[in-house]
Parts: structure tokens; C-alpha cells; sequence
């Protein structure tokens, strides 16, 4: 019996599967968008958080280390909520991860600035971000590992799709959000009081979704191992460290695919693209809402291709194609300022070749330590290459405007082959 079909039923998907992946995808989305939303908004934190003498890209560089520090935290939440998700039950830790995320968010958008609070604002802010960062290292595997144990075996592509295009889509509603505020407000009430809109609107938002998740029920699967006494009676992450070596490090190897689309494309790109042809922000913001929309549709297209085909075929073709998209962003941009917009809804859809990394992780690890041994592989990958990413890029690219593009064609093209070979050792294991 493979890790992936393990006690899962072969049925069709019903009602109450739908429900699930609802109010899942739904709380995924408004969490990610918690997370998120302070990317497009680092410029304006950089100046209100750090004193006014400090030169412009030193502020810059220090607000997206703080960005960035949400991701080397993430480990720690993750390992403790898969802990008690593999020995407890999945969905007290899906409910939590949205309570840890929903408070820090609505604080941030109350927090005191530097000239209030002088060098507490921006510790405050880290440590904000910190808690944001424990939060979702647990809410995202977490999430993943609840979904494809409600659904049939043959709709674990389906499920798992959904819910990334649900998390993706709480980045596209972020980037709605910033914006309409740069829209709407001068530049000047944006520094004033606009940036705090979105943080305050997310955290009360996150408060409604932890209300709506005590409607979920706890997975069939994790209720099948419970009752036949095949829960892991030690430390889960141990058993996985012990036995699955080779799945975490595939699952580790294509989380870091997953992060330099993700952060490089959607996240960092408006920033970079301003600073490189000088591209006004609202004209970026408007092309990353397209790319963000086209990345959504397209994880629910690539779940259903996996689905029928298989995650590694998909994988094949969707990751060269990844490669290419960026490259065409960087030099169209270049070349022809006008296309921004079609280029980067390219490249937005061909991130959505991301869908295939929870199914792999899913497909990796037997069901009694499936939420560890995801969340450990996961957030230690993101930790790793999301933490460090935000800062190695910026400073790469202005020696070479082409690094974003290199370095996201680097990660397509070591991942997937990484993952099948290692897919093809475990399977003559098995």
C-alpha cells in the first residue's frame, strides 16, 4: 500500500468534500493574504520603522529582512503544530494556525511607528512578524495534509490544487488591496494612515475564518489510524528522520521550485521591476493582480492535469515552461515596456506548476507522520531558500538584471530532476 492512497476510499467526491474544501480553501486564502500583504508594503513600512537618516536602500534591505524573517520562524511553529496535528488530531492545528496568524496581523496594523516608538517599532514588528511566520510554517502543510485526507484517492490532485489556488488567491486579494490603496489614497496618506487598512482588515477577517473552521471535522483518515492504534507513540519528526530520509529531501528539493516562484515572481518582481525600468507602482501592482489571478486558475488546471497523468509528467512540462515565462518577463520588460501586463499573467500561469509540490509531499509520507514529515521538509526549504531569497536577490540584480530569471531557471531545472530520481528509489523501496 503506497503512501498516498493509504486508507483513503475509492469514492466519489461528495458534498461534504466540497464543503471542506470551501471553508479550507477560504481560510488558506485569508491567511496567506495575513502573511503577505506586508511585501507590498515594505517601502512605506521601511520608512516609518527605521530612522529617517538612514540611506534609502539600507531601509529597503532591513524591511525585507524582517519580511524575510517570518520565513526562518517558520520551522519552529511548523514542527510543533505537526507534532500535535500527527499525535492530537489535524483539525485543532488547522484551527490555531488561523488564530496565531489573525492576532499578530490586526496588531501590526495598530503598531506605533519609529518616531513614536523609536527603535521599538521596528522590534515589535519583528517579533509580529515572527508569530505570523510560526503560524503559517503549521497552516500550510497543515492545510494540505487535511484536504487530500478528506478526499478520494483519485481527487488528491483536485483537492490539494484547490486549496494552493485558494492560498494563492489570498496573494492576488493582498495585491488588490495595495493596489487600491496606492489607487486611492497619495502617496502621502498611504505613509499616514492608508498602510494600515489592509492589516486591520485582514486580522479581523482571520478572526471570522477561526469562528467558521470548528464546522470542519477531523479528517477520515487520522480517525482510521486513531482507531487501529497505528498513531506514532514517539516523536513523529523522528520517525520520519529515521525512515523517510529520501522523502524529505525530495519534498525539501521541489519546496524550493515552489519558493523562487512564488517569492521571485509574484512577490518580489513589482518591487524589482520598479526599481529596474522605473515602471510606475500602480501599473505594476495592476500586472501582479493579473499574474496572481492567472497563477490561481492555472493550480486548479495543473491539479486536475496531475490528476489524470501524474504529478511528474506535469512537472516535466510545466517547469521548463516556468523557466522560459521568467525569462520572457525580464527581457520583454526590457525590451517593450507596454507588454508588462501579458507577460507577467504568462508568467503567473505557468507558477501554477506549484500545484504538483503538495501532491508530491502528500504521495511521500505514510499517513501516521504525513503532517510532520511535510511541514518539517516544507518549512525548513522555506526557511532556507524564502528566507534568504528576499535578500540575495535584490543585491544580485543590480550587478545582473537577469539574476531573478536565473535564478528561478536554476531551481526548474534541479528540482524536478531531483524529485524523479528520488521518486524512482523510493517506489523500488516500496
Amino acid at each position: 500500500m503506497t503512501a498516498q492512497t493509504e486508507f483513503l476510499p475509492a469514492r466519489p467526491l461528495t458534498r461534504q468534500d466540497v464543503k471542506t474544501l470551501i471553508l479550507a480553501s477560504l481560510g488558506g486564502a485569508l491567511e496567506f493574504y495575513d502573511f503577505i500583504i506586508f511585501v507590498f508594503f515594505t517601502a512605506v513600512i521601511g520608512r516609518l520603522f527605521f530612522p529617517p537618516d538612514m540611506p534609502d536602500w539600507l531601509r529597503q534591505f532591513q524591511a525585507f529582512g524582517i519580511f524575510a524573517a517570518g520565513y526562518l520562524v517558520r520551522p519552529l511553529g511548523g514542527i510543533v503544530m505537526a507534532h500535535f496535528g500527527d499525535t492530537s488530531g489535524r483539525k485543532r492545528m488547522f484551527t490555531l494556525g488561523v488564530f496565531l496568524m489573525a492576532v499578530p496581523t490586526l496588531l501590526i496594523g495598530l503598531l506605533p511607528t519609529y518616531r513614536t516608538l523609536g527603535y521599538g517599532a521596528p522590534v515589535a514588528l519583528l517579533v509580529l512578524r515572527m508569530l505570523q511566520g510560526a503560524a503559517i510554517g503549521g497552516e500550510v502543510p497543515g492545510a494540505w495534509v487535511f484536504v487530500s485526507e478528506h478526499v478520494p484517492s483519485k481527487r488528491v490532485g483536485f483537492g490539494c490544487s484547490l486549496l494552493t489556488c485558494g492560498l494563492t488567491s489570498g496573494i492576488l486579494v493582498g495585491s488588490l488591496a495595495a493596489t487600491a490603496i496606492n489607487v486611492n489614497f497619495s502617496p502621502e496618506e498611504v505613509q499616514r494612515f492608508g498602510w494600515r487598512i489592509p492589516f486591520l482588515v485582514g486580522g479581523v477577517f482571520g478572526l471570522v475564518v477561526v469562528y467558521l473552521r470548528q464546522w470542519l471535522k477531523e479528517t477520515p483518515v487520522f480517525e482510521e489510524i486513531r482507531r487501529l492504534e497505528l498513531l506514532n507513540k514517539g516523536l513523529p519528526l523522528k520517525a520520519v528522520l529515521q525512515r523517510h530520509r529520501m522523502a524529505v529531501v525530495a519534498s525539501v528539493v521541489i519546496t524550493w521550485m515552489l519558493t523562487a516562484a512564488i517569492v521571485v515572481i509574484i512577490l518580489m518582481t513589482p518591487t524589482l521591476l520598479g526599481r529596474l525600468y522605473g515602471i510606475a507602482p500602480a501599473r505594476i501592482l495592476e500586472a501582479n493582480s493579473v499574474a496572481t489571478l492567472c497563477l490561481s486558475v492555472s493550480c486548479v488546471l495543473i491539479g486536475l492535469a496531475a490528476d489524470r497523468w501524474g504529478p511528474v509528467k506535469v512537472l516535466l512540462v510545466g517547469s521548463p515552461c516556468l523557466a522560459l515565462s521568467a525569462y520572457a518577463l525580464y527581457l520583454g520588460t526590457a525590451w517593450a515596456p507596454q507588454w508588462l501586463i501579458p507577460l507577467y499573467g504568462l508568467a503567473g500561469f505557468w507558477v501554477g506548476i506549484i500545484a504538483v509540490v503538495p501532491i508530491v509531499m502528500v504521495r511521500s509520507f505514510p499517513a501516521a507522520v504525513r503532517f510532520s514529515g511535510i511541514s518539517f521538509s516544507y518549512n525548513m526549504s522555506y526557511a532556507v531558500f524564502g528566507g534568504l531569497t528576499p535578500l540575495l536577490v535584490p543585491l544580485a540584480t543590480a550587478a545582473l538584471p537577469l539574476f531573478p530569471a536565473h535564478y528561478v531557471a536554476l531551481a526548474c531545472l534541479v528540482a524536478p530532476t531531483v524529485v524523479i530520481l528520488l521518486m524512482r528509489k523510493m517506489a523500488r523501496h516500496h
